[in-house]
């Protein structure tokens, strides 16, 4: 049992003042959703397109909200988790097909977390090789999570976040055209040839899988039942927001540091020229703060990953033994064997390169998961399905996201060679 699963559970805030006190979870998963990946994907935005593209880094955190949101009220409406809900509804088949995804995801993604930790550390403290400091990372987070519980972990998070904000908000901030020109960026814009650049920001920001571990941290924390869902939102309204944020930041910073130089953008290599450039025009306090930025938002990834797909995987081997609802222990063998396997098997990749046909087929599956996602959502969550079903409003924001993803799935699988 979880460690909320025990204790009484707590009452809803019953003031609207005290909504904001109770936020945590939402930003855990809008920390773990901001990696490397989304924020060199707004930054190659900026670069390339320019400041009108400010808008998709927005629009990509509402549409993560309104996914997360989802899922959340699903748990909240039938004390199950969205994965119960799969199970239930689609039987085994997708089961054992997320089942799959999730491995090939876990092992690909924390290899490129522990790259991105090494880089950043190693810009910050070349003391260590970059593949020192990617181990040293994951050794860390698999330490932290191991030993510690659910509130250690969340305030670790809320600290790391600020950081975050200090480092990628601010550099933005010192660079940032005037506000006039912000609001203007603001509508949404599609420049010439820019359409997949621009969705794949929007489809990108705030994360994938990780919104899933939501649902695992609500239940840590002890939200349960329907009276819980306008702190949920105000959660997460408060978490996306941020995720929105540092996302127009490296849109902006993309767009007034890279572009006027003509840089390309790729790989997670460019966030350490970023910050040479701003040391260059910040000097020496702007290029650290940029690297504290950088550093905290693949730390924060890393360590998020690490605490909440375990738990996906403990509550796949509980349901493909056909035991229904159950409640996740930390503690569980499927759940520290999961944290094992993410933090030891991909250091391999660290020494060998990333192999072509795992990236093929992690490419392939990953552009499969969030229509997925957003489909399912509007079949869980249809109205009459229960107490919280979705609303007209929340449909064409689901059939939006559903468009969108499939679309760029579409695309993915274009661009694959088999």
């Amino acid at each position: 049992m979880s460690s909320a699963a025990s204790s009484p559970a707590p009452a809803p805030p019953a003031r609207r003042c005290d909504l904001l006190r109770v936020v945590g979870p939402g930003i855990v998963v809008a920390a773990t959703g901001v990696g490397a990946g989304d924020l060199i994907a707004a930054a190659k935005a900026g670069a390339t397109l320019g400041l009108p593209v400010l808008w998709a880094a927005l629009a990509g955190a509402l549409l993560k909200y309104v996914l997360t949101e989802g899922v959340a009220r699903y748990q909240l409406a039938t004390g199950e988790s969205v994965l119960a809900g799969w199970a239930r509804s689609f039987g085994r088949p997708l089961q054992l097909y997320l089942l799959a995804y999730f491995a090939v995801w876990g092992f690909l993604v924390a290899a490129a977390l522990m790259s991105a930790c090494g880089l950043a550390a190693h810009a910050l403290v070349p003391w260590l090789s970059v593949s020192a400091w990617a181990v040293v990372h994951a050794v860390a987070a698999l330490l932290l999570v191991g030993l510690e519980g659910y509130p250690v972990f969340e305030r670790v998070m809320k600290w790391a976040t600020g950081a975050m904000a200090l480092g990628l908000i601010g550099t933005a901030a010192f660079v940032a055209p005037p506000p006039a020109e912000l609001l203007a960026a603001c509508v949404p814009f599609v420049p010439p040839g820019g359409t997949l650049l621009v969705a794949g920001v929007v489809g990108g920001v705030g994360g994938t899988v990780t919104l899933l571990s939501y649902g695992y941290w609500m239940r840590e924390k002890g939200w349960r039942g329907a009276a819980w869902l306008r702190a949920v939102r105000v959660d997460l309204a408060v978490a996306y927001g941020l995720t929105g944020l540092f996302g127009a930041a490296l849109v902006v910073l993309g767009a007034a540091v890279l572009r006027p130089a003509g840089l390309a953008v790729e790989g997670a290599g460019a966030a350490v020229q970023m910050a040479t450039m701003l040391g260059a025009r910040l000097g020496r306090l702007g290029e650290l703060l940029f690297l504290v930025g950088f550093w905290a938002a693949v730390a924060t990834s890393i360590v998020g990953v690490w605490q909440g797909v375990p738990y996906l995987f403990a509550e796949f081997t509980a349901l493909l033994r056909g035991r229904g609802h159950v409640e996740i222990s930390t503690r569980s063998r499927a759940y520290r064997g999961t944290l094992l396997f993410l933090t030891f098997p991909p250091m391999l990749l660290l020494l060998l390169g990333r192999p072509v046909w795992l990236v093929i087929v992690y490419a392939a599956l990953g552009s499969l998961f969030m229509p997925l996602l957003a489909a399912t959502l509007l079949w869980l969550n249809r109205r009459g399905a229960h107490a919280l079903g979705n609303r007209a409003l929340t449909v064409v924001a689901l059939l939006l996201c559903l468009a969108l993803f499939v679309w760029l799935a579409v695309v993915e699988f274009g661009q694959q060679r088999f």
